[in-house]
């Protein structure tokens, strides 16, 4: 089971415990009523989504209930650091150097054998 630590909480629970509430560092542009219908569409469902590091917004809704930013990697799954809503975003580079593990290629797929003739 993943585990993920809540910064307001400062422990690690299961992940059943948080919601994913979308991407993190969303901003609105003021006023509203001048953004065309484009943009206003834009802002609301148009999102990253890209495969790699993501900035993250969780809540721990079966603990203290609190917003929460994360930086998780898509591909892994893994979660690199875990911070408190309203605090600025971590610096990657300094983030990943931290964190740096061998990076390890994934199995090649073989070609699939022949068929040798019966004799």
């Amino acid at each position: 089971m993943l585990l993920i630590k809540c910064p307001y909480c400062e422990e690690e629970r299961p992940e059943l415990e948080f919601r994913n509430a979308g991407e993190a560092h969303l901003v609105r542009a003021n006023p509203i009523i001048e953004q065309s219908d484009d943009d206003f569409a834009a802002y609301l469902y148009f999102r990253q989504n890209s495969k790699g590091l993501q900035f993250e917004r969780w809540r721990h809704i079966h603990g203290c209930g609190r917003f929460f930013n994360a930086v998780r990697d898509s591909v892994s799954d893994k979660f690199l650091t875990v911070y408190k809503a309203g605090e600025p975003k971590p610096d990657l580079n300094a983030l990943l150097s931290a964190t740096a593990e061998p990076i390890v290629e994934p199995a090649k797929k073989r070609a699939p054998r022949a068929k040798q003739a019966e004799q």
